[in-house]
């Protein structure tokens, strides 16, 4: 049966009603409301457009029109990934000029007649808090629930879009406009920092997953980590969320290693204490009270990381590799001793699925629920104005995960 305009405005009406335990002054069209923050949607958005290697602008463009099936969602914040720190110091994609950040977040603020619900189902209304996933093209062999067909690698993304006639292609912007077709996932339930790290933590959720897929991960496993950065810490809290404590932790930095250790690992190394690479395979023994791993992840990007990860892993062991996101150089194994002899079983984990997306809702609220400090990664908050400060942070190493915050909410 067709709904009217005018049972439109009346449902609307009644759903804002519902929100705020008030009357609306008005009833808003189907297809426009304010900012929740107060005030009209302006004419113009701000981005931090990536003009050049290393520099970022602020530039204004206007919002254009909604399509029927399109959503104007007001940023509240986007992580930096080390994708975009790539991007801003070597730009590998050739995508300059680009309005980066696809670790964002924000509130609905327009949509399209046609939008209903999101990707899971879930009804979407103005102020939802959203996040959004891959762009898949109509790819039938992407789908939701299978992708032995393919993997996500020829999908879209927002943030690592070149810029065209929209330019509003990134969440690092004040607007984004996420066109028909995308994912997009209603997460009114998570606070604005566990939104942000949602990106970030389907990336090892959908590791885990395929890691499982050897049938050598289980909840007695001894199971060593490889880099805690943020994808290594991140792993950490997973595995520990899913029943796994015997975790060893390597990294060259102290203060990591630490919060490893708050994560959810019960033993560290520290690869500058050992001097090559049979001393660091025996420390890493050590830390299991003599026994070598029986599965590892590989989180650093780094040739000679994954050269040497083999050697801490046992006979009939398995070897996650996620740690390249971009070509980092080859890696030299010798394929009989670490390989054919020992019979390790090796998977490669790209990004993620949509069913990871909905997996990690739930993984971040049982973190929270066991009292790992998942929220504390977000080490600094920069505003859209100072997203040249947030990226040499970021290059610099001088904390965990970076994140852009607009600046009425840091």
């Amino acid at each position: 049966m067709a709904i009217n305009e005018n049972e439109i405005a009346a449902l609307v009406q009644q759903v804002l009603k519902e929100m705020t335990g008030k009357e609306p002054a008005s009833a808003p069209s189907a297809s426009y409301s304010a900012p929740s923050g107060g005030g009209d949607i302006p004419k113009n958005a701000t981005v931090a457009m990536m003009t050049k290697l290393q520099h970022f602008e602020l530039q204004q463009y206007p919002i254009p029109e909604l399509g029927d099936d399109d959503i104007l969602v007001r940023v509240e914040g986007c992580g930096i990934c080390g994708t975009d720190a790539h991007e801003y110091k070597n730009d590998p994609f050739s995508l300059i000029p680009v309005v980066l950040g696809h670790e964002g977040t924000g509130e609905i603020v327009k949509m399209g007649k046609n939008v209903k619900k999101d990707s899971a189902g879930k009804p979407l209304n103005i102020g939802d808090k959203v996040v959004t996933c891959m762009i898949f093209k109509d790819d039938p062999d992407i789908t939701m629930f299978d992708l032995n067909k393919q993997n996500v690698g020829g999908a879209d993304v927002y943030g690592l879009l070149p810029d065209d006639d929209v330019h509003l292609n990134g969440w690092y912007s004040d607007y984004i406009l996420v066109r028909g077709g995308s994912t997009i996932f209603n997460v009114s339930d998570l606070d604005l920092d566990s939104r942000i790290l949602i990106e970030p933590c389907a990336v090892l959720i959908h590791a885990v997953e395929r890691a499982k897929t050897t049938n050598i991960l289980r909840f007695n496993s001894r199971v060593v980590v490889q880099g805690c950065g943020p994808i290594g810490l991140i792993c950490i809290a997973v595995l520990r969320t899913m029943g796994i404590e015997n975790i060893v932790a390597v990294d060259g930095n102290e203060q990591r290693l630490a919060f490893a250790k708050r994560m959810g690992a019960n033993e560290t190394v520290n690869f500058m204490n050992h001097k090559g690479i049979d001393a660091l395979a025996g420390a890493v023994k050590d830390a299991f009270g003599g026994y070598l791993a029986d599965f590892a992840f590989q989180c650093t990007g780094s040739p000679v990381a994954h050269a040497n990860i083999y050697k801490f892993i046992r006979n009939g062991g398995g070897l996650c590799e996620l740690g390249f996101f971009i070509n980092g150089g080859d890696a030299t194994i010798n394929p009989h001793f670490d390989l054919c002899s020992k019979e390790i079983t090796l998977v490669g984990s790209w990004v993620y699925t949509l069913r990871d997306y909905a997996t990690t809702f739930d993984f971040l609220k049982r973190a929270q629920a066991i009292g790992l400090p998942i929220k504390e990664l977000i080490t600094h908050r920069f505003p859209l104005d100072q997203m040249n400060e947030a990226l040499e942070t970021n290059l610099a190493q001088k904390g965990l995960k970076i994140a852009y915050v607009r600046k009425d909410l840091i």
